[in-house]
């Protein structure tokens, strides 16, 4: 991608070219114009089963296995300790059926996660008859997972502990390499992290991290509608295969793929990565991490300085700390409310969402958040100073038409 240019970066998305200004990244970031071409050309000339050895045949498996290749790539793994889903939600609950802990072992689960990385384990439990212990934030001011609050949690019997990289919702960045210090230090315990929000603002290295299982969402990451699980190899030897019984389980793929895998999508893979430069990653996440930055220190900046709206999380813009994904309440005014008369105000031209984004239990259990739950603005880099100067216009109006 090269230094970072905003234009130029816009240009490479089609769907910016229309009016609508998106602040819904987090549910899902646009596309780009070359994963969108790699898909087409895919199934215009490509479409047939892997592993024939026809002509078409070998260069669809070929396409296939370049996905495989540039995706573990991406993460700094090999190819077959990843494995692609439909979603983050399904690759965890996949690998919950595969995992075989004895009858009384102990997992932790984190209690502000999207519930992607709650439900698997809690049903996981019921069926093999594990206790639960859960991992919540001391304070509901700037709630935060820390290493040292996870101590007390783990005992000589405890095999899996599960968490987020950074919320859905709070945007906060949890030290994962520290996490995983401490969960290590119980023999033979796993952690197992849900990526989906830390993972279209920062790049990832799953050897630095030292986590065990990962996950995240190709299509927050501007890639296409598909997910990808990495399980470190050590960590495999936890897990049974649930594929045929004659068909082999070596790699990821073998035991947990269930043929899950659209190959359209997959063989687009290797465009997001041209996205960002084959060679120069590490450059490209420094350029996005300095301009959201920008982005999420002009907003917070407006909404700390005003005294009716609470900002939930870190609200110091710092971007080692949190991602530019921020929500808010405004005393007095429902979440609905104020995205609606943001609606009403531009015709629906600017996107920003109300809700619990599927963190109900952080939303409505921790934070003790009514139905209406937040208003989130997630932002990434393909957004622009000036939309964000637009939203705050936009928020000051809603804030005095609502207060009327």
């Amino acid at each position: 991608m090269g230094a970072f240019a905003i234009n130029s970066v816009r240009e490479k998305f089609p769907a910016l070219k229309q009016p609508q200004v998106y602040f819904d990244n987090a549910g899902g970031s646009q596309t780009l114009g070359i994963v969108i071409d790699s898909i087409r050309d895919y199934l215009s000339n490509n479409n047939v089963q892997l592993g024939a050895s026809y002509a078409t045949g070998q260069k669809s498996t070929a396409k296939f296995s370049e996905g495989y290749a540039a995706a573990s790539r991406y993460i700094n793994t090999s190819e077959e300790d990843i494995v692609f889903g439909s979603s983050t939600t399904q690759l965890f609950r996949n690998l919950s059926y595969a995992f075989q802990f004895p009858q009384g072992s102990e997992i932790v689960i984190s209690g502000i996660d999207h519930e992607a990385n709650i439900a698997p384990w809690l049903a996981m439990a019921a069926r093999d008859k594990l206790t639960i212990k859960w991992w919540l934030p001391k304070t509901k001011e700037n709630p935060t997972l820390l290493a040292s609050d996870l101590k007390e949690l783990l005992s000589e019997k405890t095999v899996l502990v599960t968490c987020t990289h950074a919320s859905n919702i709070l945007g906060t960045i949890h030290d994962i390499k520290a996490i995983a210090e401490v969960v290590h230090a119980v023999p033979d315990a796993l952690l197992c992290v849900d990526g989906v929000a830390f993972a279209p603002h920062r790049q990832i290295d799953v050897q630095a991290l030292g986590v065990d299982f990962y996950a995240f969402s190709w299509y927050k990451v501007y890639g296409p509608h598909i997910s990808m699980l990495y399980a470190k190899p050590s960590a495999q030897l936890a897990i049974t295969s649930l594929g045929h019984y004659f068909n082999p389980s070596i790699t990821l793929e073998d035991r947990l793929g269930l043929a899950g895998e659209t190959y359209e999508l997959v063989a687009s893979i290797p465009a997001v990565l041209q996205y960002f430069g084959y060679s120069g990653l590490a450059d490209s996440w420094i350029d996005i991490e300095r301009h959201e930055y920008v982005l999420q220190k002009k907003l917070l900046d407006y909404l700390n300085g005003k005294e009716e709206v609470t900002v939930l999380g870190e609200n110091d813009p710092d971007s080692k700390k949190r991602v530019a994904t921020i929500s808010c309440v405004v005393k007095g005014k429902g979440s609905k409310n104020v995205v609606e008369t943001v609606d009403s105000l531009t015709k629906g031209e600017v996107g920003i969402r109300w809700g619990a984004f599927y963190s109900n239990r952080l939303v409505h259990n921790f934070l003790g958040l009514g139905d209406e739950g937040v208003v989130r603005v997630s932002m990434v880099h393909y957004n622009t100073v000036e939309e964000v100067e637009r939203l705050i216009k936009l928020l000051d109006i809603t804030f005095q038409k609502l207060g009327e």
